[in-house]
C-alpha cells in the first residue's frame, strides 16, 4: 500500500460520485451557503474488495496488505480507508513473516505515507511479544510505529502497561515512553494464584520513565 498502491488487486472495483442535477437551474433558487453546502458533497470514492496490496522497499517486498473493502476519495489530499477490518503481514529480507497487524479501521494519507489505525489494533511477532492499543500510526518512510496513547505489552512473562510508543514496523524492538505498571505471569499461569496474588509490580520498572526491549 505505498507508493500510492503499486500492485493492487482486486475481485471488484465500483465508483461512485454524487450526480449534481440541474445545478445552474437550481442556483436561482438557492443561497450562496447552500450552493456551497452542495459543492463540498462532489467527492468521487472508489471502492474496491478483496485488496491485496504489497509494499517494496529497497527493491524487496516488505508488507502484505489485506483488507474485504477499501475506499479511495478523490480530494484535494487524495486519502484511502479501509472500513471492515485490515490484515498486514510484514517480512524479514529471507521473505519470511516476522510480525503481523490487525485494526478494525485504517486510513492512508498518500502524501504523507501514513497510516492511522484505530479500534482494536493489535501487533505481534514471531517472540511471541504483543502490542495492543487502541490507536496507533504507521509511518512507512520511517518504517516505524508510534502513538501517544495508553499501549500494552504482552510478553510470555510479563505485561507492561504505558502511555505513548515507538517501534520498527517489524516489531523487533520498542520503546515505551512512559511506563505505568507491569503485572508478572507465574510459570503456573494465573489460574495457579489466589486472587490477591494474581498481579505482582517491580518498583524497578515503575520507577522508570522510559523502557527499551531490544530483541
Amino acid at each position: 500500500m505505498i507508493n500510492r498502491f503499486p500492485y493492487i488487486k482486486v475481485s471488484g472495483l465500483f465508483l461512485a460520485a454524487p450526480i449534481m442535477c440541474c445545478l445552474f437551474l437550481m442556483s436561482c433558487e438557492n443561497s450562496n451557503e447552500e450552493l456551497q453546502a452542495l459543492s463540498t458533497k462532489r467527492i468521487a470514492v472508489e471502492e474496491a474488495r478483496n485488496i491485496e496490496s504489497y509494499l517494496s522497499q529497497g527493491g524487496k517486498m516488505k508488507a502484505r496488505l489485506t483488507a474485504p473493502v477499501m475506499n479511495r476519495y478523490q480530494t484535494d489530499t487524495p486519502y484511502i480507508e479501509f472500513p471492515k477490518t485490515l490484515h498486514v503481514d510484514f517480512y524479514n529480507d529471507s521473505l519470511k513473516v516476522e510480525s503481523q497487524l490487525n485494526a478494525k479501521f485504517g486510513r492512508y494519507k498518500e502524501t504523507q505515507q501514513k497510516v492511522f489505525l484505530r479500534d482494536s489494533v493489535v501487533v505481534f511477532n514471531i517472540k511471541k511479544d504483543t502490542l495492543r492499543s487502541d490507536e496507533l500510526w504507521w509511518d512507512q518512510n520511517t518504517q516505524k510505529f508510534y502513538t501517544d496513547k495508553p499501549v500494552q505489552i504482552h510478553q510470555p512473562d510479563k505485561t507492561i502497561f504505558g502511555n505513548g510508543l515507538e517501534a520498527d514496523q517489524s516489531f523487533n524492538w520498542w520503546i515505551i515512553k512512559q511506563v505505568t505498571g507491569e503485572v508478572l505471569v507465574p510459570k503456573q499461569g494465573f489460574g495457579a494464584l489466589a486472587p490477591r496474588d494474581s498481579t505482582k509490580r517491580t518498583d524497578s520498572t515503575l520507577a522508570r520513565d522510559t523502557v527499551k526491549a531490544i530483541k
